[in-house]
């Protein structure tokens, strides 16, 4: 503490008023506060002006024989910005909804594009499991654990976006060569790429192109097939064509000409089916010929032709039918015959009614029955 009689000397700095800098012999007595040096240097007291003291601000109410302010020490005046809650930006124009608004909808996490194409490659499309044998792809190139497809399938619960997999002639069963095991156990890295290529060496993690082949189910790197140009598998030695190649996880462009490509397969399925069933129509009509044929010419059943004809000749005789009969089968059809009827030979001066009732057959009237007479026929009992 300083003595009251004692005066000392204080340096004033003030960048933002544009004060110079100056030399200030204070006694506690005339200026025993802050409060007291800011009247001494203004006319009146402004609020908005502190001083600061190592940058640590002062209050008004600081007396100067406190043990902060030594002689020679500095203090710099500056200007309070007005504000709304202290943080020098807030005017108190916004409106509430500014921050709850910026705060409401939550901005997608933005994912690694390297990342998301590595999962393609290490995981099953379907159920996002590790890939592992038995492995199948389709034909745009999906890669697909078997078992958890196959029970998608069974089950009718495969995404629409695989809506082109109808079963097994859908997949393309794949072979993959796995990465040497003690090169896999000193990266001890679980979730790395598990296969390479067998002929480059290419790591199966989407940095590079690679390629199923439908004829034996190798997947090669589109490197090595271009190395080593052949129309035979560089594994199994099997033969293959430009069709047979599935570009396993490709662009865009890759994925629609593989889809225009089975689109067109199935189209010619579709068309071989047609034709298949129009032949076995062809067949079926062939051998219906071939039935009507014997049944009409009498072979199929053993019906004697010659008989029958000798048959209709006796009919014919004795006057009941005309010639050729009716239709018989394994006869020819000849002209309609009228059928007999008793009306047509009555006699000349009968009457056509009572003529006929002497016939039973020639009568279909409807008789009513009564309580003494059954069976019988109005006007005959």
């Amino acid at each position: 503490m300083h003595s009251k009689s004692q005066t000392f000397q204080i340096f004033l700095q003030s960048p933002q008023l544009q004060i110079p800098n100056q030399t200030l012999t204070l006694s506690p007595i005339q200026t025993p506060t802050l409060h007291h040096l800011k009247l001494s240097l203004f006319s009146q007291t402004l609020p908005s002006l502190y001083f600061t003291l190592n940058g640590k601000p002062l209050l008004d109410s600081t007396s100067l024989l406190s043990s902060e302010i030594s002689p020679l020490s500095t203090l710099i005046l500056q200007f309070r910005a007005p504000g709304g809650g202290g943080d020098g930006g807030a005017t108190g124009a916004e409106s509430r909804d500014c921050y709850l608004n910026m705060y409401a909808e939550k901005k997608p996490d933005k994912v690694d594009p390297y990342e998301q194409r590595l999962s393609k490659f290490l995981n099953c499309a379907l159920s996002n499991e590790p890939l592992k044998d038995p492995c199948v792809v389709d034909l745009l190139g999906n890669v697909f654990n078997k078992e958890p497809l196959v029970e998608a399938l069974l089950g009718k619960k495969v995404p629409k976006a695989f809506g082109h997999i109808k079963g097994l002639r859908d997949m393309v069963p794949v072979h993959f060569t796995s990465i040497n095991l003690a090169e896999s156990e000193s990266q001890a890295t679980a979730t790395g790429p598990r296969f390479q290529c067998p002929i480059t060496g290419l790591e199966f993690n989407g940095k590079s192109k690679f390629l199923a082949l439908r004829s034996c189910g190798h997947v090669l790197s589109a490197k090595a097939l271009k190395e080593v140009k052949s129309s035979a598998c560089l594994v199994c030695h099997v033969g293959f064509s430009e069709d047979d190649k599935i570009v396993i996880n490709g662009n865009e462009e890759e994925v629609a000409a593989l889809r225009e490509r089975m689109e067109a397969e199935k189209a010619k399925s579709r068309v071989k089916k047609v034709k298949k069933a129009k032949n076995g129509e062809c067949v079926v009509n062939a051998e219906e010929e071939r039935v009507e044929a014997s049944r009409l010419s009498g072979t199929k059943h053993g019906i004697d032709v010659k008989g029958v004809e000798k048959a209709s000749a006796k009919v014919e005789g004795n006057g009941k039918v005309g010639n050729g009969g009716e239709n018989v089968k394994g006869v020819s059809n000849g002209p309609v015959v009228k059928k007999f009827k008793a009306v047509d030979a009555a006699p000349a001066n009968a009457t056509k009614e009572v003529y006929a009732s002497i016939f039973t057959s020639s009568s279909k009237k409807k008789f009513k029955e009564t309580y003494s007479c059954r069976s019988l026929p109005l006007g005959r009992n």
